[in-house]
């Protein structure tokens, strides 16, 4: 791949731009080797023109806040993305309507919706991750999803042309959207209801305790590994895993949290190919006890 069109750019941008970056401290995991190019927008103009340039001559992979991802070991062939602070606001519309940038964590447009009153977001306290990653998993807990509130979504496509997506022309389903993988989610518009702020807090702590009482916290880990199997079993994955995989199992240090079976864990310094090892067992455990494919929900960048 060719870089000195884009080293002159860097040269000429207050955006942030490296080669060879490390993104092992870039993920929950602490998992990973280099991407050829690593790039922070700070503005949209800059993303634009980066996109024109780069016109899809590699790979282009959109880190959010890095909760649900591990990369591989090996050299990233392309660009890696990861929106800048301007892309880290939250805005009122008009009543009860908020617009957030993608890299807004989801906890911090939870926040913003309780000091403005607004319910409707108390779910989002207990996501560990951004705006841009829950839109495009449909990211959810406790019975609620993104697409209960959202509106709209705003995105710049890989050759630099904007788009605004309604929310009908989105086909949601379980962690999942039909949007196309070429799109870069600028922000969203969200709908809530008019709520009272101590009402809202009081959800949001209630929430958090539930989570906090079932799932393991400060360690190195992707969240929830699998997807729940919809229509296949009453149990949940976690269950599966816990009745099918001896709880002591690990490679290298790769391991399954004792809080939480769907939650994998580095324990000090496993690498990608032992969080995949690990995967690849539980998935043949329970395929062999239960019969069910488990799909994962963490994302693998290669």
């Amino acid at each position: 791949m060719e870089l000195e069109d884009i080293k002159s750019f860097s040269n000429n941008s207050d955006s942030q731009l490296f080669f060879d970056y490390d993104l092992s401290k870039s993920n929950w995991f602490n998992i990973g080797g280099k991407t050829k190019i690593f790039f922070k927008p700070q503005t949209l103009q800059d993303l634009i023109a980066f996109l024109k340039l780069y016109n899809k001559r590699g790979k282009i992979f959109l880190l959010g806040a890095g909760s649900n991802t591990l990369f591989s070991g090996n050299v990233f062939e392309g660009v890696t993305i990861k929106l800048g602070k301007n892309f880290n606001r939250i805005s009122t519309l008009d009543k009860n309507k908020l617009v957030a940038g993608s890299s807004v964590l989801d906890k911090s447009l939870s926040e913003f919706s309780m000091e403005n009153s607004i319910s409707g977001f108390e779910f989002l306290s207990c996501i560990p991750g951004s705006v841009g990653g829950g839109i495009r998993m449909n990211s959810g807990c406790y019975n609620r999803e993104f697409k209960d509130i959202l509106l709209s979504v705003q995105a710049v496509d890989f050759l630099g042309n904007i788009l605004q997506i309604p929310y009908e022309e989105i086909k949601f389903s379980y962690r999942s959207t039909d949007l196309p993988k070429d799109l870069i989610y600028l922000s969203a518009t969200f709908q809530g209801q008019n709520g009272d702020k101590e009402n809202i807090q009081n959800e949001m702590s209630r929430l958090k305790q539930i989570k906090n009482d079932s799932q393991p916290s400060k360690i190195k880990t992707g969240g929830s590994t699998f997807k729940n199997p919809i229509g296949q079993t009453n149990k949940k994955v976690w269950q599966l895993i816990k009745e099918a995989v001896p709880k002591d199992i690990s490679f290298g240090d790769a391991t399954i949290s004792k809080d939480h079976a769907n939650f994998f864990v580095n324990k000090k310094n496993a690498k990608f190919d032992d969080m995949m090892s690990l995967i690849a067992y539980v998935k043949k455990s329970v395929k062999k006890k239960f019969n069910i494919d488990l799909e994962l929900e963490i994302i693998v960048v290669d």
